[in-house]
C-alpha cells in the first residue's frame, strides 16, 4: 500500500530538488510527523521544507495571537458590562456567551459582513411580531430575546475592536486578519514555494488565501480523493468538485492526485454489535488476532468510548498512540475538586452557612476519596460516629477533633478548607494549597492530573484578581463545571509505532492497511442535525454558513477516504435502539455496501456460557449447631421463625453469623422508626390503664396528649433528626394521625355503653420452652405482645402493624399450608396466642382471639385470625385443639432447622 504522503512526496519531487524555499501547508499537527518519516525514507541528504499546519500558516498571516477560550470569555464580559446598564452575572453570561463567540468565529471565517447578518436576524425577528391588527403581545422572555438579538452586532464590534488592540483573537479574528494582510504576507515570502497537502473542506477564509497563492504562481495544492466520488455526485467529493469548478486556478491546471484505489480488492465486513461494551469487547478480538498492529488503526466515531476501549485492549498490544485526549472529567482528581465545592454550595442550599455546618454525605465524600482516605486513620471511625449518632450535619468543631490525630502537615491542607467561605480567590488558594500537598504523594499518571488542575486553578486566581467576575462559589463551580466538560488530557505517544487509536477528524492525510471503526451509528456518523448557534438554519444557508449538510458531507469525505487505500476494514455499529443511538447504522455504511460487492455483513454477540442457577446452599457444620443451641436457650421470636420460614439464608446470616444491617444516618424517617414510635405511643397512653376498664373519657384525655406523645419518642428514636420540614414533618403528621386515628375507632367502640372493654397488658414479653421431639434440649420461644384486652368477655391478643394488612391474610383454613401460603402473619399472632395461653395457664374458660390492627386499614378494624371459609359465619375462636395443632406444625419447622442433614438453602421463588 502506498499512502496519500507517499504519492504526494514522490511527485513533488520530481519538479523539486532543494526544499530550503519551501513550505508545506498540513491540515494537522500530526500529519508533519509522517510527512517527515516519509521523506527520511525517501531522501538521504538535505533540508526538509518549513512544515506548517492550518492554524500556524493562518497565525503566521494574520500576525495575531490566538487567544484560550477562558481568557476570551472574561475579555468579552468586561465588554458586555461597559454595554449593558443591567448586566447579567457571569455565571449566566458565560451560558450563552460561549454559544455567541461560536457564532462569531464562524461568521469571521466565513467572511460574512456582520453588520448584514445582524440587521437580517433583527429584522426577521420584527416580522414576526409584526401584526396587521397591532395586537401581538411579547412575553418578558420574548422582549429579552429581541432586545439580545438587537445588540449582537454592536456586542460583535466592540468585541472586535477590543481584540484587534491587544492584537489577540479567537480563530475567526485570525483569518479575517489574515485576508486583510495576505498581500503584504505574499510579497514578502515571493521566493517560497507553498504546497497544500490533504485538504477537503475549506472555508471562505481558507478558499480566498489558497487561491491568493495560488495566483503567484509559486504554489501548489494537492487533494486527496478517489476518482470514484469525484466523478459521480457522491457527498465525500462535493467540496472539492466545487473547488474544481469555481476556482481560477483550475481553468489552466489540472487538479492532482485523484486515486483509483477504492474500488481495489479489500477484505470490508460490517459487523452489529448489541451495546458499545460488545463492540469493544469484539474490536479487542480482533486485535488479538493480529500479530502485528503497526499499521492499524482503530478510529473511535464516538470518543466517549476512550475510557474503555483502553481497559478493553488485549495483552498482544505493547504500543500504542492515542491521538484523542483523555476527558477531564473522568479522572479522579475532577471528583474530589467537585467533592470540595459541593460541601459549601450544599451548606447554602441547606441554609448552614451561617452556622458553619455541612452535610454529612458531603464531609464523607470528601474524607473517603481516594486522594485524602489514605493519609487518614481514623476515616472509618468518624463516619461510623456520625451513623450511630445520626447526625445530618457537622460543624467545624468535631472536623477539628477529627483531624486532631493527623500529622501537622495534612491537617494544615485539610483544616482550611473547612473554614467559613470568605473570598473566591482564598477558596482558589485553599484549592492549590491541597493540590501542592498531594503532588508529592501520589503516582506519576496522577501528578499529571494535579498539574493540570494547578495552572487551571492558578489562571482562574489570576483572571479573578484582575477582574473579580466570580462573586460567589456557586458561581465558581459552575464555570468550572462547564470548564472541564470540553477539556482533555493529551497523551504522549509514538505516533509511527504501534496501534493508532483516533478520533475521525485524525484520520486526515493519513492511511492503514487495517481500519477498525467502532460507533458507525446514525447520529453519530454523521453527528445529529442539532445546532448550537443563536443563527436559524435558514440564516445560515441565506448567507453561506455551513449547516448540518456541509458537516455530513466532511464527515462522508474522512470515512470514505479512510477506507480508500486500506486492505483490511472493521465497521462496527450498535444495533440497540436506546436514547443513546438509534441502532441504525450509519448511512455511510449503508452507501458502502451499495457501491461494493464485497462488503461481508454480520451480527455478534457475546459468548453467554449456559450457567446452571445455583442457589445458595449452607451446610450445618459444628460451628453452625453450637450457634443454633445458644440460639435455643436465648429463643426464638415469632420474627426470626417466620424470617427462616421466608429465606433460610438471610435467618443464617442474622442468627448464626450474627450480621446486622448496616448502621447509617436517617435523614427521612425510616418505616421501622415511624413504627416503633406509633407502638411506644400507644403502649405510654394505654400503660396506666392496665388491669382497668376503659371508659370514654380516657381515651378522650389520651387525644390530648397524643401529639406530645408522638413528638417525644421521635426525639428519642429519631436521634439529632428534624422533624419540622419536609418529608419527616410529614411522616410525623401520618405517626400522628395513626394514633389520633385509633383512638377515634376506640371513641366509636365506647360510645356503646354495652361493650366493656378492659386493658390486660401491653408491651408484655413472655416466654416458654417447648419440648421438640429429636433434641435432647428444650427450645426457648419469646415475643414481645403489643397488647392483650378482654372486650366483652372475649380475651383478645393484638399485635399493631404501621403497614397494610388486610384480613384474607390471617384465613388460616388448614395449618400445614401456612408456610406453602406465606402466611406469617398468621403464624406471627398465632404464636403470641400460645405464648400468652403458657405464660397464664389459660383454661379457655373464656374465648380467645388474636389478630392485628393495622394503622393503614382501621376501617376494617380488629382483623382476627379466622379459621373458616365463610363470611357470614367466620370461626375466630382459638382452642386448645387449634393451638396444639399448629405447634406440631411450628416444632416440625424447628425441627427442620435443627437437622444436620438439610442444608440452610435459599428459596427459588425469592422476588428479591
Amino acid at each position: 500500500m502506498q499512502s496519500f504522503i507517499s504519492e504526494t512526496i514522490d511527485d513533488i519531487l520530481q519538479t523539486t530538488t532543494s526544499f530550503k524555499n519551501v513550505v508545506f501547508v498540513l491540515p494537522s499537527q500530526r500529519a508533519k510527523v509522517f510527512v517527515k518519516q516519509e521523506f527520511k525514507n525517501k531522501i538521504t541528504i538535505g533540508f526538509l521544507p518549513e512544515m506548517l499546519n492550518i492554524e500556524q500558516f493562518i497565525q503566521q498571516i494574520s500576525g495575531v495571537e490566538k487567544a484560550d477560550s477562558i481568557q476570551l470569555l472574561f475579555h468579552f464580559y468586561t465588554i458586555y458590562k461597559s454595554i449593558e446598564k443591567n448586566p447579567n452575572s457571569f455565571d449566566v453570561f458565560s451560558s450563552w456567551a460561549i454559544t455567541v463567540l461560536q457564532d462569531f468565529n464562524e461568521i469571521d471565517q466565513h467572511l460574512i459582513n456582520t453588520k448584514d447578518i445582524f440587521i437580517y436576524l433583527r429584522d426577521i425577528e420584527r416580522l414576526r411580531k409584526w401584526s396587521v391588527k397591532g395586537t401581538f403581545k411579547e412575553t418578558a422572555l420574548m422582549q429579552n430575546h429581541n432586545a439580545f438579538l438587537e445588540k449582537l452586532n454592536l456586542y460583535y464590534d466592540a468585541f472586535y475592536e477590543f481584540l484587534l488592540n491587544k492584537n489577540i483573537g479567537y480563530q475567526g479574528v485570525l483569518y479575517k486578519e489574515a485576508t486583510k494582510k495576505i498581500e503584504a504576507y505574499l510579497e514578502d515570502k515571493k521566493n517560497i514555494k507553498f504546497f497544500f497537502i490533504g485538504f477537503n473542506a475549506l472555508n471562505a477564509s481558507e478558499e480566498l488565501l489558497f487561491q491568493k497563492v495560488l495566483a503567484t504562481g509559486n504554489a501548489e495544492v494537492y487533494w486527496d480523493l478517489d476518482n470514484t466520488f469525484f466523478n459521480s455526485n457522491h457527498q465525500a467529493g462535493k467540496f472539492i468538485r466545487k473547488y474544481k469548478n469555481e476556482w481560477k486556478y483550475y481553468e489552466n491546471n489540472a487538479l492532482k492526485t485523484l486515486g483509483n484505489t477504492f474500488a481495489k480488492p479489500k477484505e470490508i465486513q460490517v459487523i452489529g454489535a448489541a451495546k458499545n461494551t460488545t463492540q469493544i469487547k469484539y474490536i479487542g478480538e480482533i486485535l488479538q488476532q493480529k500479530a502485528n498492529v503497526n499499521n492499524t488503526a482503530l478510529v473511535l466515531a464516538d470518543e466517549t468510548l476512550l475510557p474503555i476501549s483502553l481497559n478493553s485492549l488485549p495483552k498482544n498490544i505493547k504500543n500504542i498512540n492515542i491521538t484523542m485526549g483523555y476527558p477531564l472529567k473522568d479522572v479522579p482528581t475532577t471528583s474530589l475538586l467537585f467533592a470540595i465545592f459541593q460541601l459549601f454550595i450544599s451548606q447554602e442550599k441547606l441554609q448552614k452557612h451561617i452556622v458553619n455546618e455541612f452535610y454529612y454525605k458531603d464531609v464523607n465524600r470528601f474524607f473517603k476519596h481516594q486522594l485524602i482516605y489514605g493519609f487518614l486513620d481514623n476515616v472509618d471511625d468518624f463516619t461510623a460516629k456520625i451513623a450511630t449518632e445520626n447526625q445530618t450535619f457537622i460543624n467545624e468543631n468535631e472536623i477539628n477533633a477529627f483531624l486532631k490525630p493527623a500529622n501537622a502537615q495534612i491537617k494544615n491542607v485539610l483544616l482550611p478548607l473547612f473554614n467559613p467561605f470568605t473570598t473566591v480567590g482564598n477558596f482558589i488558594d485553599d484549592i492549590l494549597a491541597l493540590i501542592d500537598f498531594l503532588k508529592d504523594n501520589v503516582n506519576d499518571l496522577e501528578k499529571e492530573y494535579l498539574f493540570r488542575f494547578y495552572t487551571t486553578f492558578t489562571q482562574l486566581k489570576i483572571l479573578q484578581g484582575e477582574f473579580s467576575y466570580f462573586t460567589d462559589l456557586k458561581t465558581l463551580a459552575q464555570f468550572f463545571k462547564q470548564l472541564i466538560s470540553s477539556e482533555s488530557l493529551s497523551f504522549q505517544g509514538e505516533p509511527l509505532k504501534g496501534l493508532q487509536l483516533m478520533g475521525m477528524l485524525e484520520t486526515r492525510v493519513l492511511d492503514f492497511e487495517n481500519i477498525i471503526i467502532a460507533s458507525a451509528n446514525e447520529g453519530i456518523l454523521p453527528a445529529n442535525s442539532q445546532q448550537n448557534s443563536f443563527i436559524p438554519f435558514d440564516v445560515k444557508v441565506q448567507f453561506g454558513l455551513p449547516t448540518y449538510r456541509e458537516k455530513d458531507a466532511i464527515f462522508s469525505y474522512h470515512f470514505f477516504r479512510l477506507l480508500q487505500r486500506a486492505k483490511n476494514v472493521y465497521i462496527l455499529y450498535n444495533t440497540e435502539h436506546d436514547v443513546f443511538g438509534s441502532g441504525e447504522k450509519s448511512r455511510f455504511v449503508t452507501q458502502l455496501e451499495m457501491m461494493r460487492t464485497d462488503v461481508i455483513q454480520k451480527i455478534v454477540s457475546p459468548k453467554v456460557l449456559p450457567q446452571k442457577i445455583e442457589l445458595k446452599e449452607i451446610t450445618k457444620n459444628n460451628s453452625i449447631f453450637s450457634q443454633l443451641q445458644i440460639l435455643a436457650q436465648k429463643g426464638f421470636s415469632p420474627s426470626s421463625l417466620t424470617n427462616y420460614l421466608h429465606n433460610p439464608i438471610a435467618f443464617y446470616k442474622q442468627k448464626i453469623l450474627q450480621i446486622k444491617e448496616f448502621d447509617d444516618v436517617e435523614e427521612t424517617v425510616a418505616h421501622n422508626t415511624l413504627g416503633t414510635v406509633v407502638h411506644e405511643t400507644l403502649d405510654e397512653l394505654y400503660k396506666p390503664f392496665v388491669g382497668k376498664f376503659l371508659k370514654l373519657e380516657d381515651v378522650k384525655k389520651m387525644e390530648e396528649t397524643a401529639r406530645n406523645l408522638v413528638a417525644k419518642h421521635f426525639t428519642i428514636h429519631f436521634k439529632n433528626g428534624n422533624i419540622t420540614t419536609g418529608r419527616n414533618r410529614l411522616v410525623f403528621e401520618v405517626a400522628n394521625r395513626f394514633v389520633v386515628n385509633f383512638l377515634a375507632k376506640e371513641k366509636i367502640l365506647l360510645r356503646n355503653d354495652t361493650n366493656q372493654l378492659k386493658i390486660l397488658a401491653t408491651e408484655e414479653n413472655l416466654t416458654t420452652q417447648i419440648e421438640v421431639e429429636g433434641l435432647d434440649f428444650p427450645i426457648k420461644i419469646h415475643g414481645n405482645v403489643d397488647r392483650v384486652d378482654e372486650l366483652n368477655g372475649v380475651i383478645r391478643i393484638i399485635d399493631y402493624k404501621s403497614g397494610m394488612v388486610k384480613g384474607t391474610e390471617l384465613k388460616v383454613l388448614d395449618f400445614e399450608q401456612l408456610r406453602v401460603k406465606k402466611q406469617y402473619k398468621a403464624i406471627q399472632v398465632l404464636l403470641y396466642a400460645y405464648l400468652f395461653t403458657q405464660n397464664k395457664n389459660y383454661d379457655f374458660s373464656k374465648p380467645l382471639k388474636a389478630g392485628i390492627y393495622s394503622f393503614k386499614n382501621l376501617k376494617e378494624g380488629f382483623l382476627a385470625v379466622h379459621f373458616s371459609s365463610s363470611r357470614t359465619n367466620p370461626d375466630t375462636d382459638i382452642t386448645q385443639e387449634k393451638l396444639d395443632h399448629f405447634m406440631e406444625e411450628l416444632k416440625m419447622y424447628i425441627q427442620e432447622i435443627y437437622n444436620p442433614e438439610i442444608a440452610f438453602i435459599e428459596p427459588a421463588d425469592l422476588k428479591y
